[in-house]
Protein backbone atom coordinates (compact mmCIF):
# COMPACT_ATOMS: atom_id res chain seq x y z
CA UNK A 1 0.00 0.00 0.00
CA UNK A 2 1.38 3.51 -0.90
CA UNK A 3 1.78 5.84 1.73
CA UNK A 4 -0.83 8.54 0.34
CA UNK A 5 -3.42 5.90 1.12
CA UNK A 6 -1.94 4.84 4.93
CA UNK A 7 -1.87 8.35 5.93
CA UNK A 8 -5.80 8.56 6.40
CA UNK A 9 -5.71 5.10 7.62
CA UNK A 10 -3.15 6.34 10.43
CA UNK A 11 -4.67 9.98 10.61
CA UNK A 12 -8.11 7.30 12.31
CA UNK A 13 -6.02 4.96 14.03
CA UNK A 14 -4.35 8.00 16.20
CA UNK A 15 -7.63 9.73 16.46
CA UNK A 16 -9.42 6.49 17.69
CA UNK A 17 -6.52 5.67 20.39
CA UNK A 18 -7.14 9.23 21.57
CA UNK A 19 -10.42 8.87 22.21
CA UNK A 20 -10.08 5.98 24.02
CA UNK A 21 -7.63 7.32 26.26
CA UNK A 22 -10.43 10.19 27.03
CA UNK A 23 -12.66 7.56 28.09
CA UNK A 24 -10.42 5.74 30.04
CA UNK A 25 -12.58 7.03 33.16
CA UNK A 26 -11.63 8.24 36.07
CA UNK A 27 -8.38 6.86 38.00
CA UNK A 28 -8.82 3.59 39.68
CA UNK A 29 -8.01 5.30 43.16
CA UNK A 30 -10.87 7.57 42.71
CA UNK A 31 -13.01 5.40 41.04
CA UNK A 32 -12.52 2.75 44.01
CA UNK A 33 -13.86 5.44 46.52
CA UNK A 34 -16.95 6.38 44.21
CA UNK A 35 -20.38 6.19 46.23
CA UNK A 36 -22.40 7.20 48.56
CA UNK A 37 -21.27 8.34 51.81
CA UNK A 38 -22.19 10.68 54.76
CA UNK A 39 -20.39 12.89 56.19
CA UNK A 40 -21.13 14.41 60.31
CA UNK A 41 -19.78 17.35 62.24
CA UNK A 42 -18.19 15.32 65.15
CA UNK A 43 -20.18 16.03 68.56
CA UNK A 44 -23.62 17.23 67.12
CA UNK A 45 -26.46 15.73 65.13
CA UNK A 46 -25.75 17.54 61.85
CA UNK A 47 -24.58 15.24 59.39
CA UNK A 48 -25.54 14.68 55.09
CA UNK A 49 -25.61 12.56 52.53
CA UNK A 50 -22.94 13.06 49.55
CA UNK A 51 -22.48 11.22 46.35
CA UNK A 52 -19.06 10.93 45.58
CA UNK A 53 -19.31 10.81 41.72
CA UNK A 54 -16.53 8.80 39.15
CA UNK A 55 -17.14 11.70 36.59
CA UNK A 56 -14.95 14.30 36.45
CA UNK A 57 -15.45 17.76 38.01
CA UNK A 58 -14.46 21.42 37.67
CA UNK A 59 -11.92 19.96 39.77
CA UNK A 60 -11.12 16.54 40.59
CA UNK A 61 -14.24 14.68 40.86
CA UNK A 62 -17.69 15.35 41.01
CA UNK A 63 -19.43 16.04 44.42
CA UNK A 64 -23.11 16.07 44.72
CA UNK A 65 -25.65 17.15 47.73
CA UNK A 66 -29.02 17.74 48.24
CA UNK A 67 -29.14 21.57 49.05
CA UNK A 68 -29.91 21.45 52.96
CA UNK A 69 -26.45 19.94 53.64
CA UNK A 70 -25.82 23.88 52.57
CA UNK A 71 -27.59 24.83 56.12
CA UNK A 72 -27.20 21.71 58.24
CA UNK A 73 -23.11 21.73 57.33
CA UNK A 74 -22.22 25.15 56.25
CA UNK A 75 -18.43 23.91 55.22
CA UNK A 76 -19.83 22.06 51.63
CA UNK A 77 -20.37 25.49 50.34
CA UNK A 78 -17.03 26.00 49.92
CA UNK A 79 -16.00 22.21 48.13
CA UNK A 80 -16.38 21.60 44.72
CA UNK A 81 -14.63 18.48 44.16
CA UNK A 82 -13.00 15.85 45.77
CA UNK A 83 -9.94 13.24 44.96
CA UNK A 84 -8.04 10.33 46.40
CA UNK A 85 -4.59 10.38 47.15
CA UNK A 86 -3.07 7.25 48.36
CA UNK A 87 -5.41 6.33 51.57
CA UNK A 88 -6.32 10.06 51.41
CA UNK A 89 -10.15 11.12 50.25
CA UNK A 90 -10.23 15.18 50.00
CA UNK A 91 -12.81 17.48 49.34
CA UNK A 92 -11.43 20.25 47.19
CA UNK A 93 -12.49 24.13 47.22
CA UNK A 94 -13.01 25.44 43.72
CA UNK A 95 -9.37 26.36 43.29
CA UNK A 96 -8.39 22.62 43.89
CA UNK A 97 -7.20 23.12 47.25
CA UNK A 98 -8.29 20.42 50.12
CA UNK A 99 -10.57 21.96 52.63
CA UNK A 100 -10.80 18.19 54.55
CA UNK A 101 -8.95 15.72 54.01
CA UNK A 102 -9.94 12.37 55.21
CA UNK A 103 -7.33 9.98 56.29
CA UNK A 104 -7.71 6.15 56.16
CA UNK A 105 -10.26 4.61 59.47
CA UNK A 106 -8.42 2.66 62.23
CA UNK A 107 -10.42 -0.57 62.05
CA UNK A 108 -14.34 -0.31 61.09
CA UNK A 109 -14.53 3.73 62.34
CA UNK A 110 -15.33 6.49 60.13
CA UNK A 111 -12.64 8.49 58.22
CA UNK A 112 -11.78 11.69 60.30
CA UNK A 113 -10.37 15.30 59.34
CA UNK A 114 -10.11 18.79 60.99
CA UNK A 115 -11.19 21.87 59.17
CA UNK A 116 -9.37 25.00 59.46
CA UNK A 117 -11.84 26.69 61.61
CA UNK A 118 -11.32 23.78 64.07
CA UNK A 119 -13.85 22.01 63.84
CA UNK A 120 -13.90 17.97 63.50
CA UNK A 121 -15.84 15.86 60.65
CA UNK A 122 -16.53 12.41 60.20
CA UNK A 123 -16.37 10.21 57.33
CA UNK A 124 -17.89 6.88 56.44
CA UNK A 125 -19.70 5.11 53.98
CA UNK A 126 -23.43 5.25 53.37
CA UNK A 127 -25.02 2.28 54.96
CA UNK A 128 -21.42 0.90 56.87
CA UNK A 129 -21.76 0.96 60.51
CA UNK A 130 -19.77 -1.15 62.60
CA UNK A 131 -20.89 -3.40 64.91
CA UNK A 132 -21.57 -2.65 69.05
CA UNK A 133 -19.33 -2.53 71.34
CA UNK A 134 -19.44 -6.27 73.09
CA UNK A 135 -18.85 -4.41 76.54
CA UNK A 136 -21.56 -1.34 76.66
CA UNK A 137 -20.45 1.71 78.33
CA UNK A 138 -22.94 1.66 80.99
CA UNK A 139 -22.37 -1.57 83.13
CA UNK A 140 -24.69 -2.72 86.11
CA UNK A 141 -21.51 -2.02 88.56
CA UNK A 142 -21.43 1.90 87.02
CA UNK A 143 -25.09 1.84 87.83
CA UNK A 144 -24.11 0.99 91.50
CA UNK A 145 -20.67 3.15 91.53
CA UNK A 146 -20.15 5.95 94.55
CA UNK A 147 -22.81 8.53 93.48
CA UNK A 148 -21.24 12.39 92.04
CA UNK A 149 -20.50 14.86 94.47
CA UNK A 150 -23.31 17.18 93.99
CA UNK A 151 -21.21 20.37 93.48
CA UNK A 152 -19.76 19.09 90.62
CA UNK A 153 -22.65 20.80 88.40
CA UNK A 154 -25.64 22.11 90.17
CA UNK A 155 -28.47 20.38 89.90
CA UNK A 156 -26.67 17.46 88.84
CA UNK A 157 -28.26 13.72 89.15
CA UNK A 158 -26.15 11.97 92.39
CA UNK A 159 -25.39 8.85 90.09
CA UNK A 160 -25.97 7.15 86.96
CA UNK A 161 -28.42 5.32 88.34
CA UNK A 162 -30.65 8.52 88.61
CA UNK A 163 -30.18 9.08 84.95
CA UNK A 164 -31.36 5.39 83.58
CA UNK A 165 -34.63 5.71 82.08
CA UNK A 166 -36.77 6.39 79.06
CA UNK A 167 -36.65 9.65 77.83
CA UNK A 168 -38.40 11.68 75.05
CA UNK A 169 -37.00 14.17 72.33
CA UNK A 170 -38.41 17.74 72.51
CA UNK A 171 -37.59 20.16 69.40
CA UNK A 172 -38.09 23.51 69.34
CA UNK A 173 -41.38 23.03 67.89
CA UNK A 174 -42.67 19.37 68.36
CA UNK A 175 -42.47 17.64 71.14
CA UNK A 176 -42.29 13.69 71.76
CA UNK A 177 -41.02 12.87 68.44
CA UNK A 178 -38.71 10.30 69.50
CA UNK A 179 -37.86 8.17 72.50
CA UNK A 180 -34.76 6.34 73.74
CA UNK A 181 -34.36 4.27 76.62
CA UNK A 182 -31.48 4.76 78.73
CA UNK A 183 -30.95 0.84 80.27
CA UNK A 184 -28.06 -0.60 82.13
CA UNK A 185 -26.71 -2.35 79.17
CA UNK A 186 -26.74 0.78 76.59
CA UNK A 187 -28.96 3.26 74.68
CA UNK A 188 -32.03 2.30 72.16
CA UNK A 189 -34.30 4.22 70.16
CA UNK A 190 -37.79 3.40 70.35
CA UNK A 191 -40.08 2.17 67.34
CA UNK A 192 -41.93 5.08 65.51
CA UNK A 193 -38.80 7.37 65.83
CA UNK A 194 -40.26 10.43 64.05
CA UNK A 195 -37.09 12.13 64.28
CA UNK A 196 -34.42 11.60 61.65
CA UNK A 197 -31.48 13.24 63.46
CA UNK A 198 -31.82 10.83 66.09
CA UNK A 199 -32.81 7.91 64.22
CA UNK A 200 -29.19 8.63 62.10
CA UNK A 201 -27.48 9.18 64.98
CA UNK A 202 -28.49 6.16 66.50
CA UNK A 203 -27.26 6.07 69.69
CA UNK A 204 -25.82 2.00 71.35
CA UNK A 205 -24.57 3.40 74.46
CA UNK A 206 -24.17 6.10 77.61
CA UNK A 207 -22.88 7.44 80.21
CA UNK A 208 -22.79 9.66 83.08
CA UNK A 209 -19.70 12.02 84.85
CA UNK A 210 -19.07 15.18 86.41
CA UNK A 211 -22.88 16.02 86.05
CA UNK A 212 -22.93 15.19 82.09
CA UNK A 213 -24.88 12.53 80.09
CA UNK A 214 -22.89 11.64 76.90
CA UNK A 215 -24.57 9.47 74.48
CA UNK A 216 -22.67 7.67 72.00
CA UNK A 217 -23.37 6.65 68.86
CA UNK A 218 -23.35 3.14 66.49
CA UNK A 219 -20.70 4.65 64.56
CA UNK A 220 -18.57 6.07 67.90
CA UNK A 221 -19.27 9.78 67.63
CA UNK A 222 -21.12 11.64 70.62
CA UNK A 223 -23.04 14.15 72.12
CA UNK A 224 -23.02 15.48 75.84
CA UNK A 225 -26.16 17.00 77.33
CA UNK A 226 -26.09 19.06 80.89
CA UNK A 227 -28.83 19.07 83.04
CA UNK A 228 -31.64 21.87 83.07
CA UNK A 229 -33.95 21.02 86.04
CA UNK A 230 -37.09 18.73 86.12
CA UNK A 231 -35.56 15.59 84.51
CA UNK A 232 -34.51 17.89 81.50
CA UNK A 233 -31.32 17.40 79.36
CA UNK A 234 -30.49 19.66 76.40
CA UNK A 235 -27.75 19.45 74.28
CA UNK A 236 -24.27 21.34 75.18
CA UNK A 237 -23.19 23.41 73.78
CA UNK A 238 -26.61 24.28 72.59
CA UNK A 239 -26.55 25.03 68.52
CA UNK A 240 -28.65 24.67 65.59
CA UNK A 241 -32.37 22.65 66.52
CA UNK A 242 -33.90 22.86 69.92
CA UNK A 243 -32.35 19.40 71.63
CA UNK A 244 -33.77 18.41 74.51
CA UNK A 245 -34.30 15.20 76.23
CA UNK A 246 -37.06 14.77 78.79
CA UNK A 247 -37.61 11.82 80.81
CA UNK A 248 -41.32 10.50 80.70
CA UNK A 249 -43.10 7.51 82.54
CA UNK A 250 -42.36 3.84 80.63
Amino acid sequence: MCLRRLLPVLGLAIWAGGAAAQDLGPPREAAGAAGPWELALDGSFRRCGLMLAAEAGPVGQALRFPAGCRRALPVVNGIAGWRREGDLIQFLDREGQPVLAFAGPDGEGPRSAEAPSGERYSLAQAGARPAAPEAPLVTPAALSSPPIPRDTWAGAPASATAVAGLYTLDRFVEKDVCRVALKSDGAQVQEGCRDPGLALFDPTAWHYDAGRLVLVARRGHSVELIPVGEGRWRRDPEIGTTFVLRRVEP
